[in-house]
């Protein structure tokens, strides 16, 4: 298959006045695809934009000397809306070069943006606008710290910010969530990049110098990404800002590996002749956006596949194009694609923990008519009686009416408290606990006690914040004293629907749906 790139860096800027590391600083990564496969190859956080650039520019030449075709995503706008520059008699490279010029940008960061912003108004309305936002200390006649009461522009947005919802107007140069500063700044880095002696005539601009199409795409291409159209929050130590990159720039990837990416540099195909003109003139376009939220809302609803064998074959293309499932043994590659499947996140196969053997054993013992016991009536729902071949009973005792007097004398929970009443099922049987981690504790110290007889093999994905992840790694830690085969999923994700899909798999090898 042939790919539009073969990397894919994606930069998150900044614009501040003192280096800077950590959060709501600098940080780019890279994915290459080697072997056919998005891998990560670098994640770094320069406290400087020049030596941002410089590292950026290095890693562009390297990519380009091994012939690699790389994607440049910024988290900044690319242009402003189309008045400006008409006002100005300058399309979008007379503004790149004139930021260029009148940027000073000092390698400790100290900079000159709120000069620059109150030389525009000046020049423009000869009043405190369009630009605003600065620290009261950097406030002059041309500039203020608040928005002005008219903006003497016509337009507050460019016409692909006024298809996204929240977004702030590029004028703003401070304020949480605002990108005014980073925009002054970034471009003017990047009409230096563009003119690097590095990468002479490897680098085009989308939309500005590729129209609204993958056609023309440059060996190097630019592309605004700002807003970013996928919600990322922090994760363990890293910074919102380093995960925003990292996956981003997976998924532009996983865009491409699926052959979806192109489509997104069509921009809005809804947009009129004219308003194509106003995007690759002045005000270039976000990577992604295409209709406004509702006329895609309406779209969807008209569109959306009905028929089962429709909805079927796009889930087997899918899961073909998603799930690599190569690196588990041979005997879980089933289950772990229906696991990864009924969550719809391939991310997930990476906290797929099981032991040796364990696919098999299931197999085995549902093979022989063995008890199924669930901890919830959901995951029961969820198991599919026409694949349990032997016509294998699914019990669940949670609602069993001594259940609760149970949980009362035990000071714990119904789900745990009903794990008691498996008794005469347990001994050779599949468990499937899908959503308290209470009954996994409580099995695992059950039959560490002996009080409890030993399932043929447990199948683990009870789901939350208190004690999911932590149960999970209990019975992972102490497998070898427990003497029962697992299959688990490490973490908090987990559910009755993730659960079940595990059992399903082992009842049924091949299935996918």
């Amino acid at each position: 298959m042939a790919y539009l790139f073969d990397s894919y860096l994606m930069i998150d800027w900044s614009a501040a006045s003192t280096p800077k590391k950590g959060a709501d600083s600098i940080w780019y990564a890279l994915v290459e695809r080697i072997d056919g496969k998005p891998v990560e190859t670098s994640l770094k956080n320069p406290s400087t934009r020049e030596a941002a650039m410089k590292e950026v520019a290095d890693l562009l030449s390297d990519l380009s000397a091994r012939g690699q075709k790389v994607l440049v995503g910024c988290d900044f706008a690319f242009g402003y809306p189309k008045d400006f520059g008409q006002s100005l008699d300058l399309t979008w490279d007379g503004v790149w070069k004139e930021l260029s010029h009148r940027i000073k940008d000092g390698a400790d960061n100290h900079n000159n943006r709120f000069d620059v912003a109150a030389a525009f108004n000046q020049r423009l309305s000869g009043t405190a606008g369009p630009f605003w936002g600065c620290p009261k200390a950097r406030q002059s006649e041309f500039l203020e710290s608040k928005k002005p009461y008219l903006n003497p522009l016509t337009n507050e947005m460019r016409l692909c910010e006024k298809r996204i919802s929240g977004v702030k107007p590029v004028w703003q140069l401070l304020g949480t969530g605002c990108v005014g500063s980073q925009t002054l700044m970034g471009i003017a880095h990047l009409e230096g990049l563009r003119h690097h002696p590095w990468l002479h005539g490897q680098v085009k601009v989308w939309p500005f110098e590729t129209g609204l199409s993958a056609d023309r795409l440059g060996d190097i291409t630019l592309a605004e990404i700002y807003p970013s159209q996928i919600k990322v929050s922090a994760l363990g130590e890293l910074p919102k800002d380093a995960i925003q990159v990292r996956t981003m720039a997976r998924h532009y990837a996983d865009l491409d590996q699926k052959g979806e990416l192109a489509a997104l540099f069509a921009g809005d195909e809804t947009l009129s002749v004219e308003d194509r003109e106003t995007v690759v003139r002045y005000e270039g376009w976000v990577l992604g956006v295409g209709q406004s939220e509702k006329d895609r809302a309406y779209d969807w609803l008209s569109n959306y596949l009905k028929k089962p064998n429709d909805i079927y074959k796009r889930s087997q293309e899918m899961i073909e194009h998603d799930i690599d499932v190569s690196g588990f043994d041979a005997d879980m590659q089933d289950v772990a694609i229906r696991m990864i499947h009924a969550c719809g996140d391939v991310d997930v196969g990476v906290d797929i923990a099981y032991s040796n053997g364990a696919a098999s054993v299931g197999r085995k013992a549902l093979a022989g008519g063995c008890p199924v016991l669930v901890d919830v009536e959901m995951v029961s729902h969820g198991i599919i009686r026409k694949r349990l071949a032997q016509h294998n009973p699914v019990i669940c005792t949670l609602n069993d009416p001594r259940t609760p007097a149970k949980a009362e004398e035990l000071g714990t929970t119904r789900s745990a408290a009903g794990v008691e009443f498996w008794g005469e099922w347990l001994a050779g049987s599949v468990v499937v606990i899908g959503n308290a981690p209470t009954a996994l504790f409580h099995l695992i110290q059950g039959i560490l006690d002996g009080h409890l007889e030993k399932p043929a093999l447990i199948i683990a994905c009870p789901v939350g914040f208190v004690g999911a992840a932590e149960s999970k790694e209990t019975l992972i830690a102490l497998s070898d004293d427990l003497g029962v085969p697992y299959i688990t999923l490490r973490g908090r994700r987990g559910g009755s629907a993730i659960a079940a899909s595990a059992l399903n798999a082992l009842a049924k090898e091949g299935i996918t749906q």
